[in-house]
């Protein structure tokens, strides 16, 4: 990729052989998830919260790389801006439908719903941690998210149309207010549908560790369906190096984050040393989970990224770039089964219900594909007349305004 600074000399793909992947993955997600039922409600409840945390990575990605483009008010990332906002209009009406088998196995999943007493740790959490907090929380976060991702690329798209700079100023106000929005709302379905599995642990920095894990993952997969644009659609045009260089850094700069805020909650938690707060960590470090968690995650979560992408030039080669998005794919699966599967096998992570927990991301990844599939044909697939286009493309364009021809001061 280290030559693709001339968009003409981009090859082409050829994805035809391709198109039925989210057709195969739904189908055999569906029949794993069904098989999961043979071995209870509640494995197949766990295993469609892993599945949905994890596409709803993509969706909160989304929707903070969009906001971050306004907010900034950055040209490298025009390229990649329309995909952001279909990735965030994913939030709704795509991921609460994909939330309701959540919804509907809440009580198999979450012990404090069928808790015969209230507990200490219930009672100052009310009213988030009760039966009805739940489902409203739920429908108040997906009602955000809705206004907010629908506005967003509305006035985008709009603006496709007619240009207008007012709808620039516009998209930055939903950024500016959505902003602190989406830190709410990210913070609190964190809480109410990871940390909620064990409602009496505390933890001031979960919310954040969940966005870095999540912005990871949505960096390398915005660089590869970047990538998959500009070598099949109009896209080929607008994409330059400068835009991979820019999301590759941008991913080294979350590895980094990611590794900051997960040791600051560990060596916190370590330091207090206080029993309700570090009886979460000490069940990871049980049987199989201490394995996952002082090797799998420290070493594949950050060292292997950490150190493929300090090299500037990797991180324009696909041969690194491939790769290493599909290892933050992985990885981000291999922890996500850290936060959340020894609430469910306390000791051990390579069960039978492991397979049900991939059979579900796979079923839900098939849907999000077909819908984005679906969205990219639907609409340009960059803005097409965003005011900051010239200086993405590198091409000058001289102020409307003759100084030459401007009224000379009387002398």
């Amino acid at each position: 990729m280290g030559s693709h600074s001339s968009s003409s000399s981009v090859p082409a793909l050829d994805l035809s052989k391709w198109k039925n992947i989210p057709v195969i993955l739904i189908v055999i997600g569906a029949i794993g998830v069904g098989a999961g039922f043979l071995g209870g409600a509640k494995q197949v409840g766990y295993s469609c919260l892993l599945a949905f945390m994890f596409c709803l990575s993509f969706g909160m990605g989304g929707f903070f790389l969009t906001m971050a483009h306004h907010l900034f008010d950055a040209s490298w990332s025009i390229a990649t801006r329309r995909f952001c906002e279909h990735l965030a209009c994913l939030l709704f009406p795509t991921l609460a439908i994909l939330f309701l088998p959540v919804a509907i196995l809440a009580k198999e999943i979450y012990p404090w719903m069928k808790a015969a007493t209230m507990t200490h740790s219930l009672e100052v959490k009310k009213p988030l941690f009760t039966l009805p907090g739940f489902y409203i929380t739920s429908a108040i976060l997906f009602l955000i998210w809705f206004v907010w991702t629908r506005q967003l690329r509305a006035a985008s798209l709009k603006q496709d149309e007619t240009g207008a700079a007012a709808l620039t100023f516009r998209m930055r106000y939903l950024a500016c207010t959505g902003i602190v929005l989406f830190a709410v709302t990210f913070t609190l379905a964190a809480i109410l549908f990871m940390k909620g599995l064990m409602d009496d642990w505390y933890s001031t920095m979960y919310g954040v560790t969940y966005f870095a894990s999540s912005v990871w993952l949505t960096l390398p997969t915005v660089y590869v369906v970047t990538m998959i644009l500009q070598r099949t659609t109009a896209l080929r045009n607008i994409a330059s190096e400068n835009t991979y260089y820019m999301i590759g850094t941008l991913f080294f700069a979350f590895t980094v984050f990611w590794a900051y805020v997960n040791f600051a909650q560990y060596f916190i938690i370590w330091n207090a040393n206080m029993p309700e707060e570090t009886f979460w960590f000490w069940l990871r470090e049980q049987g199989q989970w201490k394995y996952v968690g002082q090797y799998v995650i420290i070493f594949g979560h950050f060292f292997v990224p950490f150190l493929m992408l300090l090299r500037i030039d990797w991180k324009l080669k696909l041969i690194t770039m491939i790769p290493l998005t599909i290892w933050a794919w992985l990885m981000h699966f291999v922890d996500l089964e850290f936060q959340i599967m020894p609430a469910y096998h306390e000791n051990n992570i390579l069960t039978w219900g492991l397979l049900v927990d991939i059979a579900a991301v796979a079923l839900y990844v098939g849907v999000l594909m077909l819908v984005l599939i679906r969205a990219l044909k639907q609409y340009p697939v960059y803005p097409l007349r965003d005011p900051r286009m010239a200086e993405a493309l590198g091409i000058y364009v001289p102020p409307h305004s003759d100084i030459s021809t401007a009224p000379q001061r009387a002398k």
